[in-house]
């Protein structure tokens, strides 16, 4: 729900729509709007006669990582798509960085410009090699030749990609072209990514350890540490070590935990919760792993169902 104040707050739409933590202070964690990196206001989509977004409000703050999670078909995808402009909401607007897309052709290319979005199931051309697909994605971006050069190379030896990066896709693996997409995602240096399921795809555990990494690295940098794998010369213009906002759709509680700022809970179409994983566990009372959470505020009979299944299977 929307405080007098325009802050998002928690609501926990599978315990009966109460406001959570009333009274409390998440304003530290909480983006006013016409402020943030990505906004989108009233969103509100459907297919066919089923809505799939429901006046979906959200404010990312810049360098913000937003990490959504929610039961399947509930509408993460379409809202990853609205947010990258690959679909245009029945009613309401995105804003990037202050900029309403398709506003005009002007103020949509620049958005395109600091905005890369990867989807669950990208294409890629399986005549083309990895480190043509990477270089020509960069390219389209804007990067500098020498520092995409050098960007890619470091990028293919990341997701060891070394190689395969000059032989034809059509000979990769599942789990490599996703790689590869996300070898191409991340040379963009755009400052903003819409990433959905990056963590799945096939991807081996050395990959996800890598994205894992350079997620945590640019963190690291918003922060004043050492990371500056991101930045330099590309359509986000904002140089090594500039900030990175992230928006991604993850089924791992894990990496919830480990890389999310705040999280965005979906259920039917609508925001149930947006917080950080603190305040969650506080509004639920569980001092737990997220996965606990979540189904306490989702489906907070699931505890009882897993504990009835053991107790019969040990009678």
């Amino acid at each position: 729900m929307k405080t007098a104040s325009g802050f998002i707050r928690v609501t926990a739409g599978g315990a009966g729509d109460t406001a959570a933590g009333e009274g409390s202070d998440m304003s530290n964690h909480l983006t006013k709007p016409g402020t943030a990196a990505i906004e989108a206001v009233g969103l509100t989509h459907h297919y066919g006669a089923k809505p799939v977004l429901k006046d979906v409000s959200l404010a990312v703050a810049a360098g913000e990582l937003v990490a959504m999670v929610g039961p399947n078909g509930m509408g993460k995808t379409t809202l990853l798509g609205a947010l990258a402009g690959v679909l245009a909401p029945i009613r309401g607007e995105v804003r990037i960085d202050g900029m309403r897309r398709r506003e005009s052709e002007e103020v949509e290319l620049a958005i395109r410009r600091r905005v890369v979005y990867l989807p669950a199931e990208p294409w890629l051309p399986g005549g083309r090699t990895g480190r043509e697909w990477v270089l020509a994605v960069g390219r389209t971006w804007g990067v500098a030749d020498d520092r995409l050069y050098d960007h890619a190379q470091r990028l293919l030896d990341l997701f060891e990609l070394g190689e395969q990066a000059d032989r034809p896709m059509s000979g990769y693996s599942t789990g490599q072209r996703k790689k590869v997409a996300l070898c191409a995602t991340l040379a963009t240096d755009a400052p903003i990514l819409l990433m959905d399921e990056p963590f799945s795809g096939g991807l081996d555990p050395s990959g996800i350890l890598a994205l894992k990494r350079w997620l945590q690295r640019r963190h690291e940098a918003r922060d004043g540490g050492h990371g500056n794998e991101g930045g330099g010369g590309g359509g986000g213009g904002d140089g090594p070590g500039g900030l990175v906002t992230v928006v991604m759709s993850t089924p791992v509680p894990a990496l919830v935990e480990e890389l999310a700022d705040r999280v965005a809970i979906i259920n039917g179409g609508r925001l149930v919760a947006v917080d950080t994983i603190a305040a969650l566990r506080e509004f639920t009372g569980l001092d737990a792993p997220f996965d606990e959470v979540y189904e306490r505020l989702m489906n907070p009979l699931t505890g009882s169902r897993i504990d009835r299944y053991f107790a019969r299977e040990g009678a």
